[in-house]
């Protein structure tokens, strides 16, 4: 059996990313504002009725002049309160967080319509100047430009309430709560991938088996598992992945092993080769199929508002509420799934690790801060009462590690006892 080609999902993954670039979007609408420009000189030729009343070129000219001007102008200003809005998320959240920003689809969609008015109104004045425009098609011209007029105070409406949020502690935590929520939730309904657990110590069975090297240092950031799967039935065998997106992975680094007894090259391309295509590796780390990361970004946002510099404990606090609540909906059990990709065994995100990635560095910054220590412990306590038992157990660990770096930590005894006196409650 053949398998599918081995960049599929690859490639939508490298197109979602791509898709998410302000340049990208920016580029699509003003092409649409020069192609409705240029389309009204040919529009005339397919109205077969004439239009009431007549619109004189001046006319015309001077609304799209208005608009030219106007739109650079804005446009200019709109990037300027951008990169503010980049820059004080950078220092106050965590430089982590800029990407979500960057991706945010109101702010491209706004900038977008702005870039698309502004080449509108300078094509359509370059086209008006040559004449190309007769009657029909000046009034064409006069009624998409009050269109596009709408749509520009329709947005910049938006843009003024969206500019009072933008870059914020809280709506830039947020967003971040959202992007890891959405990567818990699909992890949680596929534990594996769509693919098969990967029994603990089954690393003594790898001895036969094919290795597969990373190739590459930087981060696992998607795992095409249409492709491994097609692999694996391909050579009739099984894939046996070492590694998580998220992990951190050096060129000799065992990311795979293969038990294939047919493993014959296919279309030019070796099975340890296709192996490695389908993990993709990068300088960063991506939300998309990784839930640590989201929570590892906002630990490092808690960890910079417990900062000397910054001194903000009720960031933290609000970081440990919104940890909360994503490890509680991780603790939440899904519905029993049968594989997609049998023929792939995946290993199982630890939640000790999920745990240290939420609550280490808050625990070890926070720990001479009585009030973000009750917080903490309050939380923990809450997570200790959901789940399976090793979601409890490593709750329990977590809270009593940071239970000894207070105890090691607190300037005066009373805050000790009343954090001993709060557990017992």
């Amino acid at each position: 059996m053949t398998h599918e080609p081995a960049i599929s999902s690859r490639w939508r993954f490298i197109l979602k990313q791509f898709s998410r670039r302000l340049w990208v979007r920016a580029s699509a609408i003003g092409a649409i504002g020069v192609l409705a420009a240029v389309l009204a000189t040919v529009a005339e030729r397919f109205v077969p009725f004439e239009i009431p009343g007549s619109i004189k070129a001046d006319s015309v000219d001077t609304i799209l002049n208005i608009i030219a001007s106007s739109m650079l102008a804005v446009t200019t200003f709109s990037l300027s309160a951008m990169t503010s809005a980049y820059a004080s998320a950078t220092s106050n959240v965590t430089p982590r967080a800029t990407t979500l920003l960057v991706e945010d689809r109101m702010t491209q969609n706004v900038l977008s319509t702005f870039v698309g008015s502004f080449l509108y109104g300078i094509v359509g004045i370059v086209v008006l100047q040559t004449g190309a425009y007769g009657d029909k098609g000046r009034v064409i011209l006069f009624v998409v430009t009050i269109g596009v007029i709408a749509l520009i105070v329709f947005q910049l409406l938006r843009w003024i309430d969206h500019l009072t949020k933008l870059g914020r502690v809280g709506e830039t935590t947020g967003r971040i709560e959202e992007a890891a929520a959405r990567a818990i939730d699909a992890r949680r309904q596929n534990p594996y991938l769509g693919g098969k657990p990967l029994a603990p110590g089954s690393h003594t069975t790898f001895a036969d088996m094919i290795p597969v090297e990373a190739g590459a240092i930087g981060y696992v950031r998607h795992i095409d598992m249409q492709a491994l799967s097609s692999l694996a039935e391909s050579i009739d065998g099984e894939i046996h992945l070492l590694v998580n997106p998220g992990a951190f992975v050096y060129r000799d680094t065992k990311i795979a092993y293969l038990d294939a007894p047919k493993a014959e090259p296919h279309e030019d391309m070796e099975p340890e080769d296709v192996t490695r295509q389908s993990v993709t590796i990068g300088n960063e780390r991506s939300f998309d199929q990784d839930p640590r990361f989201g929570l590892v970004v906002l630990s490092e946002t808690a960890q910079r508002a417990l900062s000397p510099a910054v001194n903000d404990p009720g960031t933290a606090i609000d970081v440990i509420g919104r940890a909360t609540r994503l490890l509680s909906q991780w603790s939440e059990p899904a519905e029993d799934q049968e594989p997609q990709f049998p023929r792939v065994f995946v290993p199982a995100l630890a939640a000790d690790d999920l745990f240290e990635d939420a609550f280490m560095t808050i625990a070890r910054d926070g720990a001479a801060q009585v009030e973000v220590q009750l917080r903490l412990q309050k939380s923990l306590a809450a997570l200790i009462r959901r789940g399976s038992e090793d979601f409890r157990a490593a709750a329990r660990r977590q809270a009593a590690l940071a239970l000894s770096r207070a105890e090691k930590a607190l300037p005066i005894a009373a805050d000790v006892q009343r954090l001993r006196d709060d557990l017992k409650d």
